[in-house]
């Protein structure tokens, strides 16, 4: 792990974005909400911020981090995908952005799972950073 021991504590933001591509009937499945496995988006939300908190456990060398918020939002966009934001704070030596980005892969992965019965095609795309604040530099994606 790479030594921040010497670094001073500073609130950090960061906010990562993808898509779960689908087929158009399996978008309107999940806008109906009438999938054979329930509130699809709700069970990813929970999804993503359990991974947002798990993230020191899943990735080797990632700094165990005590997350102080996650909220995982998503938007179904016509007419085959869901984009999924995550935005995670946090007072830290150490940044937060691949908990943010772990919480939109592990919300994808969900309403994958969710969905794999009745779309096996279905992807996840485009999972990047947007922004980020605090620490020695800030980032926006263009």
């Amino acid at each position: 792990m790479v030594d921040v021991s010497a670094k001073l504590p500073t609130l950090r933001r960061a906010v990562a974005e993808g898509f779960v591509v689908m087929a158009p009937a399996t978008l309107k499945v999940l806008r109906d909400e009438t999938g054979p496995k329930g509130e699809v988006l709700s069970v990813a939300r929970v999804a993503g911020i359990l991974a947002a908190k798990k993230c020191g456990e899943l990735i080797p060398l990632c700094h165990p981090l005590p997350v102080e918020q996650v909220t995982v939002d998503f938007e179904l966009l016509e007419p085959d995908r869901v984009r999924i934001v995550a935005t995670a704070t946090i007072t830290a030596k150490t940044g937060i952005e691949m908990e943010a980005l772990t919480a939109v892969s592990v919300a994808g992965l969900t309403v994958i799972d969710m969905f794999k019965a009745i779309d096996p095609a279905m992807q996840i795309d485009g999972v990047r950073l947007l922004e980020k604040t605090g620490g020695k530099s800030d980032y926006k994606a263009k």
